[in-house]
């Protein structure tokens, strides 16, 4: 039996924000990472708690992959505070940091209850409705987290918070969006629910990442790649993900790249890999599992083909030109900053972490350390 459950309430939409109004409750505990309070995009918070008279507590000491130390200090800072929501406002950082603090607050004080909202300021990770989250432990790299207790109760998106998000943030942010999707889609756990949205969130992103990149005053691109997001994250928390975030968390961990960037110059190693089809492959009798549904996904976008072979050398292809429309390096060796002696040199406990890491059990083919390897070797 498998069961498929919606338990976060989403508010979008023009002016969703006026949903901070009727909180019921005088007080909240806000974590938000330290570029929402500078660039003043926090007062879209601020402004509809004012108007209905709650207070609020601050936490803004938010870092990208949140290790334990900063988690610890924002235990601390709750339990202090004790305030009945936790709205964390930013990017996955500031939703990872927030639902590992409720987790561990929740966990010394079992009569302490409070309720997360979650209000994304990027359209990507769509953790504002899963039950994941990134941590860091210094040298010894990133630890997923994945507990329904970290479930948040509330998603606010909205597209006002998106506006001024850079053209490289959003190429980036975009780009894992459709990580999401496809991996979601592809995963050994995949499900009905979880396909629609997958497939809903590729189509979405086919149509608007493009716009979204170019304009930022697109409004509705804006809307749209924003809520694609959140239907990504709904797939990929049902099905789970694969092999490209099982690869993804290590390059970040060991190279700071974004998550995102890293995810994308993955993902066309990845589909080829999984479907055993690359640029020498010929036409077969049987193909993997996986292959009928990287076409649809390529049907989705516009780019299906004669076959199945051109059809997965077409949709490699479309996403790589996505990337170099939005000017991503298709290559790592194309980031400024990591030296080639380094990366080599990491590339074998890269693999071995790669194959502990939880999104690569659901992954449509199962990896080697080898095969791994190779795959590393090939985006440099």
């Amino acid at each position: 039996m498998k069961n498929f459950e919606v338990k976060t309430k989403i508010s979008f939409g023009e002016n969703a924000l006026s949903r901070l109004k009727s909180l019921a409750t005088d007080r909240v505990f806000i974590v938000a990472d330290p570029f929402v309070v500078s660039s003043k995009l926090i007062e879209h918070i601020q402004t509809p708690l004012s108007s209905a008279n709650v207070k609020y507590a601050l936490f803004t000491d938010v870092v990208p992959d949140p290790p334990v130390d900063k988690v610890i200090k924002g235990v601390k800072s709750l339990l202090a505070d004790k305030s009945e929501y936790i709205i964390a406002v930013g990017g996955g950082s500031a939703m990872d940091t927030a639902k590992a603090v409720r987790k561990f607050a929740t966990s010394i004080d079992g009569g302490y209850k409070p309720k997360l909202i979650c209000i994304p300021t990027t359209s990507g990770t769509g953790s504002e409705v899963t039950s994941f989250a990134v941590i860091s432990d210094g040298e010894n790299g990133k630890y997923p987290l994945s507990s329904e207790d970290m479930l948040p109760e509330e998603a606010i998106l909205d597209e006002v918070l998106v506006k001024s998000v850079p053209a490289t943030v959003t190429a980036d942010t975009g780009m894992d969006v459709i990580t999401h999707a496809i991996e979601a889609y592809v995963s050994i756990n995949n499900n009905e629910f979880s396909g629609a949205l997958a497939e809903k969130a590729v189509e979405i992103c086919g149509q608007f990442l493009l716009r979204s990149y170019a304009d930022c005053n697109d409004t509705h691109a804006r809307r749209k790649i924003h809520i694609a997001s959140c239907l990504a994250g709904l797939a990929f928390n049902s099905a789970s993900l694969g092999l490209n975030h099982g690869m993804a968390h290590q390059l970040g961990a060991r190279f700071h790249i974004p998550h995102g960037r890293a995810n994308a110059i993955l993902l066309p190693y990845i589909i080829e890999y999984n479907s055993d089809i690359r640029s020498s492959t010929k036409s077969q009798k049987e193909y993997r599992s996986c292959v009928r549904k990287y076409c649809n996904v390529a049907r989705i976008l516009g780019v299906s083909n004669l076959n199945e072979v051109t059809t997965i050398r077409a949709i490699v292809s479309y996403l790589q030109f996505m990337m170099q429309e939005m000017n991503m390096p298709l290559k790592v060796s194309q980031i400024i900053g990591i030296n080639e002696g380094e990366y080599f040199s990491s590339i074998e406990q890269m693999a071995e972490s790669a194959l502990k890491d939880a999104c690569t059990a659901t992954n449509p083919r199962i990896p080697t350390k080898e095969e791994i390897i190779e795959i590393y070797k090939k985006i440099w």
